[in-house]
């Protein structure tokens, strides 16, 4: 362990991470009058909105929305790496819908502000005798935001978050409250599942939880062709299961958790951040030398012992993403995943040596909202990430093809660059979205430019 530890430690350099303004600030401008600028959490993503607000009130949100003459955008934590937030408008946070607001025991729901972070739901839930279904692994998220870009977790059997909803409240265009449900207001609620913040402003969210439970999460390492053979197998075994493909190292690592009532235990695992600097080291030592570099990073990583922790499920879930990137994602039919995989890693080690990022491989269950990237296809979402200081674009437009060519779906919340007529023919019920979006929001109060141009309905 200690000679592990030392190599380890030769080859860790140091990762400058930027300083970026907090959202939620009340500040607005500089001290030189001019609006200061948001940028998103990579830093990719820069807007100067003049007006920035933040209500306390859902009277105070409806009154915001009836007076502004300026697009309109809601923020949560800034973790889209697509333009969803970007405008020169106002920006609005859901900052003060927040916490815990209602607990209903027999049906095992309860109702949350929208604003509420994903880490801040965990510990309320267990202490009201309930836990989400399933999580993503970042929890820095906001729920709004988490729900209108379907961000999901991983598991075969396990849907995106979005599918746990059963109920929402949201303000309109004209600044009127809507709620809706399975049994109320219907289309509006299946548009709203996923509405990408173009229906209204989402103020909180009833989700179907269940039981407090403890998962027992394994970590082990092997060679990528290893894990390829038998991920099928493993995402129908374990109740969560993904897979990390290393570029130009021959391996990667699996990631599984099941349900268990074991101890709260822990053993030594990898820091993934540490990771992440070490793979950028050793791309920088031994990027002329391909076959070099996989040698030394394949001897490095046959060495990394299996992990595993008993904890709480809301503890389990996440990870601490401290290195920041940019990322694209895409969702395939389920069986066109591997052999698209396997199409990816070909182009990036063939025509990108300076890639070092793990790509993320994850199983989602289909389900039935109107823009969820999973309606009706269980998929395998391929996510494919570039450190935050390094061009990602070349990247991206080459692996974006061979995910499109396989069926994909683009995550909401990341990179893409689905135009208009493609989200139609990839969205049965794309015509059903725009006609309650339009009902929702007749004046475009919604759209930035981004979404003007993904709705076809012109530019700002």
């Amino acid at each position: 362990m200690s000679s592990r530890r030392d190599f380890l430690q030769m080859l860790l350099a140091a990762s400058a991470t930027p300083w970026l303004p907090d959202v939620s600030a009340a500040t607005t401008t500089n001290t030189d009058g001019e609006p200061m600028a948001w940028y998103n959490w990579s830093g990719a993503l820069k807007a100067k909105p003049r007006h920035r607000a933040a209500p306390k009130t859902i009277e105070a949100l409806q009154a915001l929305v009836r007076d502004s003459r300026d697009t309109i955008r809601p923020v949560g934590s800034s973790h889209s790496f697509a333009p969803l937030v970007p405008t020169d408008g106002t920006l609005v946070s859901l900052s003060h819908f927040n916490g815990l607001q209602s607990v209903d025991e027999p049906q095992m729901r309860a109702t949350i502000g929208a604003g509420t972070r994903l880490e801040q739901i965990g510990q309320p839930l267990a202490d009201a005798g309930q836990a989400l279904v399933n999580m993503p692994d970042i929890d820095e998220q906001s729920l709004a935001g988490t729900i209108a870009t379907a961000t999901h977790g991983t598991g075969a059997g396990l849907p995106c978050l979005s599918d746990q909803v059963t109920a929402l409240t949201l303000v309109d265009g004209r600044g009127e409250v809507h709620r809706c449900s399975a049994d109320h207001n219907r289309d509006l609620f299946d548009a709203a599942r996923v509405g990408l913040g173009a229906l209204g402003l989402v103020t909180s969210v009833t989700l179907q939880n269940r039981r407090p439970y403890r998962l027992r999460r394994v970590t082990e390492w092997h060679p990528i062709e290893a894990i390829l053979d038998q991920a099928e197998q493993m995402a129908d075994r374990h109740r969560n299961f993904e897979f990390f493909y290393i570029p130009f190292s021959g391996m990667g690592f699996m990631d599984w958790q099941d349900i268990t009532e074991e101890p709260l235990s822990s053993t030594e695992s990898l820091d993934q951040n540490e990771g992440a600097r070490t793979l950028r080291t050793v791309r920088d030592m031994l990027g002329w030398s391909p076959r070099l570099r996989e040698l030394a990073l394949g001897t490095y990583m046959k060495t990394i012992d299996r992990s595993e922790r008993v904890a709480p499920a809301w503890r389990n879930y996440a990870s601490s993403r401290q290195v920041r990137f940019n990322e694209m994602e895409y969702h395939l039919p389920r069986e066109a995943g591997l052999p698209a995989l396997r199409a990816v890693r070909r182009k990036v080690e063939k025509d990108f040596p300076d890639v070092f990022f793990p790509f993320e491989v994850r199983y989602v269950k289909g389900d039935d909202a109107w823009l969820s990237p999973f309606y009706r296809q269980d998929s395998m979402s391929i996510a494919v990430h570039r450190v935050h200081d390094e061009p990602h674009d070349a990247l991206f437009r080459a692996v974006e093809p061979i995910l499109r060519q396989h069926g994909g779906r683009p995550h909401w919340g990341k990179m893409h660059s689905l135009t208009a007529a493609e989200a139609r023919a990839l969205y049965p019920r794309w015509e059903d979205f725009q006609a309650v979006r339009r009902t929702m929001d007749p004046e475009g109060r919604f759209l930035n430019e981004h979404l003007r141009r993904l709705f076809a309905e012109g530019t700002s």
